[in-house]
């Protein structure tokens, strides 16, 4: 792939790009095995930031994330950062599959659909990342939901209640797991017991509402941004060839090594993370006290979006479905950044032929 950066009437300039990798180039079989090594390295990373970022959503509180962090520390020591992390890692690994392959297989179809029905290359390529992190997004989610609901119930176990204890506060809705679950298994049981299978997609509506409009927006900023900044100071940081075309113009030519193009790919993504997140933000805290949090009263059922609406404006004004904000940030730009270059040396690794993506 080439981009075009600047061009006059006597001299054009290009940045020759590694070629893409599509569905069909992929051997799936390394494609899966490598994903799920690689993908779980990059969980296990970030999830103390996850663990902090659910459970300032959920306290009714405010608080600053270093303060849950050191109260976290003193209480639970440096295991309770990776509270939930063993039920979430199960659940990862079929996600991330199921969540690959209809990223890869939508991504190629509606590449090739758009460009048939005369989209320029740019848009096509902004387009089919759209729908294609719509789609996974979707998908995904079978396996997501409950396996968010079962680790997000483990990260707040006992968090907010001590420290809202401990400032004197009697909040009108309670976290779930105030129970204490032993461990995901104990709390997959309890909650089938006391819910039902709903119990354990609770908070589904919202997170289609959260994940697959944020897909959408990342992977197409991400195919933007991107652009930009090759366009932008991509041209700088390449091995530069003077040649001749057939009208006798000079070409400037950029041929990246592979360190720049991860470094273009990791800042692409660590930018269109952050719009994601700023764009997203109050749909994740809703969907995260949706599935963590009792209703009022004694028949403690599941609160709607509208009491969770208000009572989260009761207990902060609407800036309160900001909570989070910075550690939410954080994870996704340290995400996306993580897993993009993680994501595309996957594909790398796992193409069929080698020799063809030079």
């Amino acid at each position: 792939m080439s981009l075009s950066t600047a061009a006059d009437e006597d001299s054009a300039q290009e940045i020759h790009l590694p070629a893409d990798i599509d569905w069909k180039m992929l051997d799936k079989s390394k494609f899966f095995f490598l994903g799920a090594a690689l993908f779980s390295g990059v969980s296990a990373t970030l999830y103390p930031v996850v663990v902090l970022k659910t459970r300032q959503q959920v306290c009714p509180a405010q608080s600053s994330c270093a303060k849950i962090a050191m109260s976290m520390l003193r209480r639970e020591g440096f295991r309770g950062l990776y509270r939930g992390f063993g039920t979430s890692l199960t659940g990862t690994i079929p996600a991330r599959a199921l969540y690959m392959t209809a990223l890869e297989v939508t991504k190629s179809n509606v590449g090739i659909a758009t460009v048939r029905f005369g989209f320029p290359e740019p848009t096509a390529a902004a387009i089919a990342n759209a729908v294609a992190g719509l789609s996974a997004a979707m998908a995904a989610q079978i396996v997501w939901t409950p396996i968010d609901v079962v680790s997000q119930r483990l990260m707040v176990q006992g968090g907010c209640t001590n420290q809202m204890e401990k400032n004197g506060k009697n909040p009108n809705a309670s976290v779930s797991s105030n129970c204490k679950y032993r461990g995901g298994i104990d709390a997959f049981r309890k909650i089938l017991s006391a819910d039902g299978i709903r119990g354990l997609y609770r908070g589904f509506g919202m997170s289609i509402l959260t994940y697959a409009p944020s897909n959408a927006v990342w992977w197409a900023s991400y195919s933007v941004t991107q652009r930009l900044v090759w366009g932008g100071v991509g041209c700088y940081f390449c091995k530069k060839e003077e040649n001749i075309n057939e009208n006798g113009s000079s070409v400037s030519s950029f041929r990246p090594d592979s360190k720049t193009v991860m470094a273009v790919q990791g800042l692409s993504a660590a930018m269109a993370g952050g719009v994601s997140a700023l764009i997203t933000m109050p749909l994740d805290t809703i969907k995260t006290r949706l599935q963590v949090l009792d209703g009022e009263g004694n028949d403690k059922r599941p609160p709607t979006i509208g009491q969770t609406v208000k009572n989260l404006v009761r207990e902060g004004g609407w800036s309160a479905c900001y909570r989070g904000l910075g550690p939410r940030w954080a994870s996704m730009s340290m995400s996306a950044t993580t897993m993009i270059t993680t994501y595309e040396f996957l594909k790398r690794m796992s193409a069929k032929n080698q020799e063809s993506l030079t």
